[in-house]
């Protein structure tokens, strides 16, 4: 019987023995995290993720070569495709005819063809001014974009019909000739989206919700909130305006405007490079609220359902000016067709697309002076980033499927898409094919910054296997020893690649890090799998470019005036 009863007597002993282990353990494991939120847990793990995943990859370091880099003040404008690069909407069909260059919300096709429809009519309508048959040509780009072809002088059209009067009284600062010929082509006006918890929240505290509730509520980060860059969106340019008005309705660049700017905009999670990002991040939940125009909100039902909108600024009633000095004929072509566009008929046809809503809306701005608003743009490439600087790290894909000319696009775009990086923010750039170089590690990208950059970037070459997430993993830790040295930056990573990955991690394998430290990757592909490279920006919220098209240079620079 004693020598039956050992082997249980051990047994219960050795269920004791791991039970307390297990307790003590535990034990010890629970105070190490006893004080800790879910997000400084989840930062540690994924902290020990990258660790493991950073072992298994072969880091190289380069050596730091200069090269030589132009110290004149980069234009945006210079770096504008030919105009083929946006071909017409609708052709004209006479000899005699104006050419209009229209924002994209009304020359475009289905509910943002409005001004398609009626120009096409028009052409047909076999119109005649004296004897002599007439017609459109309408072609559809963004306004911000088209101020720049008009201001440069690289295109200039008959007629230029913005969004709204702001670009206007830019263009006209800038010494365009330009004669205001019609004040309102169709209504429609820009707005605050929020989401109806969050509105039912800010009106339970504020009472009402108007731009200045807005700005309050974002100023002590009780709203998340984003807007496209206002160098390229008409929306994005009202609002700036009108939150500059907010800080200081009589000056709008005055100290306490710029001050108040500042602190808002330190609390804006990112400055969108498209509205469809930022309607991207608003599903996701990173937002309770981002701008767009009502006649955009007007044609999206699931908007409707989800959000509030609260209009702001100035209307967006397509006005339409003639540039230069038209002649006699030209001028009555486009009298004629204004004339045909607010016939009953095609009013009736835009309110059916989204537009000649909220007529009752009187504009919070009164008129702007261009030269007032182009400085404006200027505060706000200086201020956008709040009281943070911007960390970034640039991944190069060096892989043999990158040979020839998709890697001189890609050095191309470096090179010059680095004259609209700030001094003040920290760049570094890393490259990769089977393995992965860094070739200039992160500082502040000041003159000696700028050449150690440019001499990287010439020293590019092409061979070997495409480790991209390797790559991505590395630009991860690079900036995590960077913001643990210095917290108050903003981190950010660019991707330029062909998207094609065959080496390395997988996405898989390093997307909970990606999640975790929530770095937005930009993405930029050079004859691309672009699916491949939007998953990657996807994941926090970030945009992904098509560098096959012939504006890449103007579309980064772009992309870099709205995050960096």
């Amino acid at each position: 019987m004693a020598r039956g009863g050992s082997p249980k007597k051990f047994l219960i002993l050795l269920v004791a023995a791991v039970f307390v282990f297990a307790v003590v353990y535990f034990g010890i494991s629970l105070t190490k995290n006893l004080g800790k939120d879910d997000a400084q847990v989840s930062a540690e793990k994924a902290g020990k993720a990258l660790e493991s995943i950073i072992k298994d990859i072969r880091v190289n370091q380069a050596d730091l070569v200069k090269g030589q880099i132009d110290l004149e003040t980069a234009e945006l404008k210079d770096t504008l495709p030919d105009i083929s690069k946006y071909p017409a909407q609708v052709d004209n069909t006479t000899d005699a005819f104006v050419e209009i260059i229209s924002s994209t919300e009304k020359a475009g096709s289905g509910t943002d063809g409005w001004l398609t429809k009626v120009a096409t009519d028009f052409n047909n309508a076999g119109i005649t001014i004296d004897g002599k048959p007439v017609s459109v040509r309408i072609r559809g780009i963004a306004s911000g974009v088209a101020a720049d072809y008009i201001t440069s002088g690289k295109y200039v059209p008959d007629a230029y019909s913005p969004s709204n009067e702001l670009w206007g009284e830019m263009i006209t600062a800038q010494g365009v000739q330009t004669q205001l010929v019609e004040k309102k082509l169709t209504g429609n006006v820009a707005g605050i989206l929020i989401s109806k918890s969050k509105n039912d929240e800010l009106i339970k505290k504020y009472g009402a919700i108007n731009i200045k509730t807005i700005t309050d509520a974002v100023s002590k980060n009780e709203l998340a909130m984003g807007y496209t860059n206002p160098f390229a969106s008409s929306t994005g340019l009202n609002f700036l305006m009108t939150a500059l008005d907010t800080f200081d309705s009589s000056d709008l660049l005055s100290t306490k405007a710029v001050q108040g700017f500042e602190t808002f905009q330190t609390n804006i999670p990112f400055v969108a490079y498209t509205t469809l990002q930022m309607r991207e991040s608003a599903k996701s939940g990173v937002l309770d609220g981002f701008i767009l125009e009502y006649q955009s909100y007007a044609n999206l039902p699931e908007l409707q359902t989800d959000y509030v909108f609260t209009p702001f600024g100035v209307r967006h009633d397509s006005p339409v000016y003639a540039i230069g000095g038209l002649s006699s004929e030209k001028t009555e072509i486009l009298k004629a067709f204004i004339d045909y566009a607010k016939q009953e008929k095609y009013q009736r046809l835009a309110t059916e697309y989204g537009f000649n809503h909220l007529n009752e809306y009187i504009p919070e701005l009164g008129s702007i002076n261009g030269t007032v608003i182009s400085k404006a743009q200027k505060l706000w490439k200086e201020k956008k980033n709040g009281t943070k600087d911007i960390c970034a790290v640039f991944i190069a894909d060096v892989s043999g499927s990158m040979a020839g000319e998709p890697l001189n696009k890609l050095k191309l775009s470096l090179l010059q898409g680095a004259n609209y990086i700030s001094k003040d923010n920290f760049v570094g750039l890393i490259s990769y094919s089977s393995d992965v170089t860094i070739n200039l590690p992160i500082q502040p990208f000041d003159l000696t910054q700028r050449s150690y950059f440019a001499g990287a970037v010439n020293g590019l070459e092409a061979n070997g296997n495409t480790a991209t997430f390797d790559a991505i993993a590395v630009a991860i830790q690079m900036i995590q020893e960077q913001t643990a040295a210095n917290p108050n930056l903003k981190p950010m990573i660019f991707v330029l690649s062909d998207g094609d990955t065959n080496r390395g991690h997988s996405l898989d394998e390093i997307r909970s890090s990606v999640e975790a430290y929530q770095i937005p990757i930009y993405t930029i592909g050079y004859n691309a799998d672009i699916a491949a490279l939007q998953s990657i920006s996807n994941i926090n919220e970030a945009a992904s470019i098509n560098a096959d098209t012939d504006d890449v240079v103007y579309q980064l620079g772009n992309l870099f005036n709205a995050q960096m």
